[in-house]
Formats: C-alpha cells, structure tokens, sequence
C-alpha cells in the first residue's frame, strides 16, 4: 500500500529536506508538498476533491506567511472532516515551550518535533503508524 504525505511548509529549503527524509524512509510512498496552508484547505473544500488524496501523515509547519499552522488546525477542525483520519506532526524550526505544550494538548496532533525531519523521527512516526 502506498503512503500518501502531505509537507505543508513555506520554506523551500525545509521543504526539500522533509521531502528528501521522508522519500529515503519509506520506499511505496507519494510526498505532496504545499506552500500554504490556504491551499490545502482549499483543495479539502473542492467537491471534486479526490477522496483517495487524503495523505496518511501530515507534516505542518507553525511559522508561515499568511495563515499560520495553528490557524490552520483551527479551520480544519471547523470546516471539513477531510483529514480526519491523517496523523498530523508538528514541524518547527523553533523551540517554542509555549508550542510544544499546545501541540501535546491539542487532539488533532500526534507529534511536535525540530525541523529538519531526521531518519530517526521518521522511523518513530513509522513506527507508532504501524502500531
């Protein structure tokens, strides 16, 4: 079975190493890579959506142009169930105490982890999806 992965980060050079980790970790996998969490909320709130799309894991970034990662989480819960059945993790180049603490609260996340993605978080991620 193909796993599907969705990077939703604005920063291209983070972009390019979670894509590079996680293409060399899981061998059958599709990696889709967003700029803007608009655009994937977008893409939920189409009707023509493809319901075969909806990624396995979901890697977010907090800090972005425009809306942010939290916003994001808090329109996805609002709007559409179409993520519903993804694990999502927290991607963040900043050690944030007050970001770590939301995101173990918060329901919708599975995970808060440093960027850059590393091979070690992966196979936890692995791991715990197996589980």
């Amino acid at each position: 079975m193909e796993l599907k992965v969705l990077i939703i980060d604005d920063d291209l050079v983070s972009q390019f190493a979670s894509r590079y980790c996680i293409e060399q970790s899981i061998s059958n996998c599709r990696t889709i890579v967003y700029d803007t969490a608009e655009a994937v909320l977008n893409m939920f709130a189409d009707p023509l959506h493809n319901e075969e799309d909806v990624p396995d894991l979901l890697f977010l970034d907090l800090v972005m142009q425009g809306m942010d990662g939290w916003e994001f989480l808090e329109k996805l819960k609002i709007g559409s169930n179409a993520l519903q059945k993804t694990d999502i993790y927290i991607l963040s180049a900043f050690a944030n105490s007050n970001d770590r603490a939301r995101a173990k609260g918060h329901p919708m996340i599975k995970g808060h982890f440093d960027k850059p993605l590393s091979k070690s978080i992966m196979d936890k991620i692995l791991h715990s999806k197996k589980q």
